[in-house]
């Protein structure tokens, strides 16, 4: 028995009135509802919805259909020799109801002294105010790794297929951050093909994994093929994420180490933070999911807070990942008081998370800048490390053209030393960008490109160090107090 079911079960036995289930997987919370009745038996199992009424009680099956409130009263006239837990599906649609919402806050004091229990299972829910209080919440994770191993056991043993440990195991490990009805999906469209599950369903699993994440409408699976070697210069950094990486080995947790948490990137425009997001992910094989902010204060008043839940919850069932904040500084860098406070409060609930995680998640935060980044965020202790991706040296202007010409011409070798010289100030996406429009000059030409080509378009492009000097100044000033790491050798 899972910690959450113990937990069900002592809400249950301590006569919790009304329990909200946070969860979209109706069918999953019924299951484990049926097992707790037969563990704290002689409790039985009614459920309710609106279209087929009461179900599973003798001489009262279809009482209460299209009656919501028929249902409430027959469960406060009912005997406490029969105690009961009714499920009511759908139900939070009625609660704006006047007359509903009186009713249960009624049973809320009767049935203190009942041994029946009213669930109401739902996934997103704003409660009308007045009802708050009379509701004890309970967050239903998605299936642990013995839930999952338990219903694919199940699912081979009912079709009459072998399912070996080794893959059973893989199989295992690939669903973690599925739901439970998308795992028999999968099942049975395995079955449907092949008459058994097995390893040959791992695609099947991974696609069926980037259809949940993008069902999610906050979390993007995000694909990439970046990889350190496309990161020009900030080799102190590489060296810091190499040590982090061997920290989620076995090794490292028998050592005493803990998991990581994240990294903080900040820096001006173009500086690559966004690259090195990508190229940790595939570097270190594991899913890169990218948070879209913006999206999380879409909607209704609550929905915001109601999304962060499920999204920290999502991005930890699919640990070993990579979470990946983009532009953090935007997101939580305004005036709480204009929104309602929503910011602050979607703000307040990842930071809890960052600092009480226990998970495999490793975020991944960047920043253009700090002036508006709260400083609760900035705290030791949320990050592992705060590292400043400065604009690039000498040497590192070097390696970055020859990074992105030898990407796009690796036949062509020309002396870099003239471009290098010009370049000062320069961002590594305005360097990337002057060796494209150099290649423009040479291609409607009709030639190869040449150093010429080169240092004209250097000439022309006018970098982000010169049109905001003052507040690359600033951020430079702040992180060469202390606050933040250099991301490269000898930079301040």
């Amino acid at each position: 028995m899972s910690n959450w079911e113990e937990q069900l079960d002592l809400l249950i036995r301590a006569r919790t009135p009304i329990i909200w289930i946070r969860s979209r997987e109706e069918e999953r919370v019924q299951n484990l509802l049926e097992n707790s009745t037969k563990r704290l038996g002689p409790r039985r199992l009614a459920t309710w919805d609106y279209i087929d009424g009461l179900s599973n009680i003798l001489n009262s099956n279809n009482l209460g259909s299209r009656q919501p409130m028929a249902v409430l009263d027959w469960l406060k006239k009912l005997e406490s020799n029969s105690p009961t837990i009714l499920l009511l599906k759908d139900f939070h649609h009625f609660c704006e109801d006047p007359g509903i919402l009186r009713m249960l806050k009624n049973l809320n004091i009767h049935l203190r002294s009942k041994p029946h229990t009213i669930i109401i299972s739902s996934g997103f829910w704003n409660p009308p105010n007045d009802l708050e209080e009379d509701l004890t919440i309970l967050d239903l994770p998605l299936p642990k790794e013995k839930e999952i191993q338990t219903l694919l056991s199940n699912i081979s043993d009912a079709s009459n297929s072998e399912l070996k440990d080794d893959d059973l195991k893989e199989l295992t490990n690939a669903c973690s951050g599925l739901s439970e009805s998308r795992i028999r999906k999968v099942a049975a469209r395995a079955l449907a093909q092949r008459g058994q599950i097995g390893k040959q369903d791992l695609i099947e699993v991974l696609e069926e994994k980037r259809q949940s994440i993008a069902r999610s409408e906050v979390l993007e699976y995000y694909k990439t093929k970046k990889s350190p070697k496309d990161v020009g210069g900030l080799d102190v950094l590489k060296d810091w994420l190499k040590q982090r990486k061997q920290a989620f080995s076995q090794e490292a947790k028998d050592f005493g180490l803990p998991l990581p948490k994240g990294v903080l990137l900040v820096g001006p425009q173009g500086t690559g933070k966004s690259l090195v997001a990508k190229a940790i992910a595939n570097s270190w094989s594991m899913p890169l999911l990218r948070l879209d902010v913006g999206r999380l204060f879409a909607g209704l008043v609550g929905a915001s807070e109601a999304r962060t839940r499920e999204t920290i919850q999502r991005a930890e069932a699919m640990a070993p990942c990579i979470l990946w904040i983009d532009e953090i500084d935007k997101a939580f860098g305004g005036d709480g008081r204009s929104d309602g406070g929503t910011s602050q409060r979607v703000l307040a609930n990842i930071l809890t998370w960052m600092s009480e995680k226990s998970s495999s998640v490793f975020l991944v935060a960047t920043a253009n800048g700090i002036d508006k980044l709260p400083a609760e965020l900035l705290r030791k202790g949320r990050f592992d490390e705060i590292f400043m991706l400065e604009l690039p040296s000498q040497n590192e202007r070097n390696s970055i053209l020859k990074l992105h010409l030898q990407k796009r011409r690796p036949d062509l070798n020309i002396s870099l030393k003239a471009a290098v010289d010009r370049t000062e100030g320069f961002s590594g996406a305005e360097l990337e960008q002057s060796v494209i429009e150099a290649m423009y000059f040479a291609f409607a030409e009709k030639r190869e490109l040449m150093e010429s080509d080169l240092i004209l378009a250097i000439n022309q492009l006018v970098p982000l160090s010169k049109t905001a000097r003052e507040q690359l100044e600033s951020l430079k000033n702040w992180a060469s107090s202390g606050r933040a790491r250099a991301a490269s050798p000898k930079l301040f």
